[in-house]
């Protein structure tokens, strides 16, 4: 949704209430919450059946025939769009990208969608920033705003897709995007330009609630899109594709339901190189995917602070499995921008094994976001080693106890996990008046562990049949 349609349909003065807003609203209380014998992973089966990606007419629209040329060099944006369009008119099909290199700008999907790279076929993004203008409705590390298109976007659609075995380059590196961060590993030096002063901006105006429609950033505030964003779509697949050197995020659904990652490969180390963040969405399954990524494999998002809270909407039903995460920060991580909450996490059957991996699964919140987080389950998963802890759950992260907001964690269990090498097997560090309460962490086994388990402020810690470097965990 560019700025003029999203004013125009909402007013400057709109608060953006979700159409999704009635099932984020339902979290469960305490004593809704199952037994913890049950485990939760009866609930597994039904949510897998509501996840069904989309399907599409047998109908292809091939970009060569609407101008595009290959070669990496020509610039295939009209054409691309024009094939998208052509789709759409026609009630869907599939909009081939086929065996070649071709230049691209941002790419927005239509209903009814397959946008299909096939293989051998390589979509190169623009490094012109100007290529993802006029700004658009997004989020910014979950900060709602207008700033550039994410590389392929779709606003309030359904069924929708990205697939094949092809390759989506978005030519990020030092020089375009990455040193925007500020940062001197990333590419930056003294005197270039970067993104704090616009970030602060962004997140004060969050804060003080101005509205959406007047939070207009874009050239000249470096602030990096994500690479894919559907918004507030339903049915979405992204399937088989393999995306490289992205400027920040790589798959971010933001505010959808009904979603399916699979199949996809992530090999892309810039700053904030998250690979797939569900963000405030319900029902999505990442299944049999390898992240090599800069931050976190995987990371469940709802929304930043204030503005988390004025969206209100949770991050519910994420299914993970049958994936590899080699480099990146958490392999499964909820947070930080949790203010929505999150529940009903499943992640079984991974492998990770990097020692540059920080945790298997982490949960990050502090009094600023104040997310309540709770039914988190991971079991049978292998760990080769990790830099920090195997779970790691610390509500000191960022800001930490400096603001008014209680972060709640609840209700977590690991079970028959396996690590090889870490310093820590848990890292849990809940606050004096917020404890973390109810952690299980079953019949696991976690070897050559340097420095044993911190548990400040925990309430409700089962270790049963865990041992420690071969002795019972206490």
């Amino acid at each position: 949704m560019q700025r003029r349609d999203f004013v125009r349909t909402l007013g400057a003065g709109a608060m953006l209430a979700s159409p999704l807003g009635a099932w984020a609203r339902r979290s469960p209380g305490r004593a809704g919450l199952l037994p913890p014998e049950a485990g939760g992973w009866e609930l597994l089966p039904g949510i897998l059946a509501r996840i069904a990606p989309p399907e599409f007419p047998d109908r292809e629209f091939n970009i060569t025939k609407y101008g595009a040329r290959e070669g990496g060099t020509a610039d295939c944006t009209e054409a691309i769009r024009r094939a998208i369009a052509a789709c759409a008119r026609a009630d869907g099909g599939r909009v081939v990208v086929p065996e070649g290199r071709f230049h691209t700008g941002a790419i927005h999907l239509e209903s009814n969608v397959d946008l299909h790279v096939a293989r051998g076929a390589t979509l190169l993004f623009s490094q012109d920033p100007k290529a993802y203008l006029p700004q658009v409705l997004t989020r910014f590390e979950s900060t709602e705003l207008m700033n550039y298109s994410p590389f392929i976007y779709a606003y309030g659609k359904e069924n929708v897709a990205i697939t094949g075995e092809g390759t989506l380059d978005g030519q990020a590196d030092a020089a375009h995007w990455w040193f925007w961060k500020g940062s001197k590993d990333a590419g930056w030096k003294p005197g270039m330009p970067n993104y704090n002063a616009s970030r602060q901006r962004l997140l004060a105006m969050a804060e003080q609630g101005a509205a959406v429609g007047t939070r207009v950033f874009g050239e000249g505030d470096y602030l990096r899109p994500n690479f894919i964003q559907p918004y507030r779509c339903k049915n979405v697949l992204i399937e088989n594709v393999t995306i490289v050197n992205s400027p920040m995020w790589e798959i971010n659904p933001t505010l959808c339901e009904n979603v399916t990652v699979r199949g996809v490969k992530i090999d892309s180390h810039g700053p904030n190189n998250d690979g797939v963040d569900p963000d405030s969405c319900r029902d999505v399954l990442i299944d049999r995917c390898t992240f090599d990524t800069g931050d976190d494999c995987i990371a469940i998002k709802s929304g930043r602070n204030a503005d988390g809270r004025r969206v209100h909407v949770a991050s519910e039903n994420i299914v993970v499995r049958n994936c590899s995460m080699k480099d990146g920060h958490g392999g499964v991580t909820v947070g930080s921008e949790i203010s929505g909450g999150c529940w009903n996490v499943f992640a079984y059957d991974c492998h990770m094994d990097s020692p540059i991996l920080y945790s298997a699964l982490r949960l990050k919140n502090n009094a600023m976001r104040g997310g309540d987080l709770h039914d988190i389950y991971m079991r049978d998963v292998t760990v080769g080693q990790v830099s920090q802890a195997i779970l790691s759950i610390d509500f000191y992260y960022e800001e930490g106890d400096k603001g008014p907001f209680t972060p709640i964690a609840r209700n977590i269990e690991m079970r028959r996990v396996t690590s090889e090498k870490s310093p820590y097997g848990l890292y849990l560090r809940g606050f004096p008046n917020a404890p973390i309460e109810d952690v299980r962490v079953l019949d696991c086994r976690f070897a050559n562990v340097e420095k044993g388990n911190v548990t400040e402020h925990v309430k409700g810690l089962d270790l049963a049949g865990t041992t420690i470097n071969g002795k019972k965990a206490e």
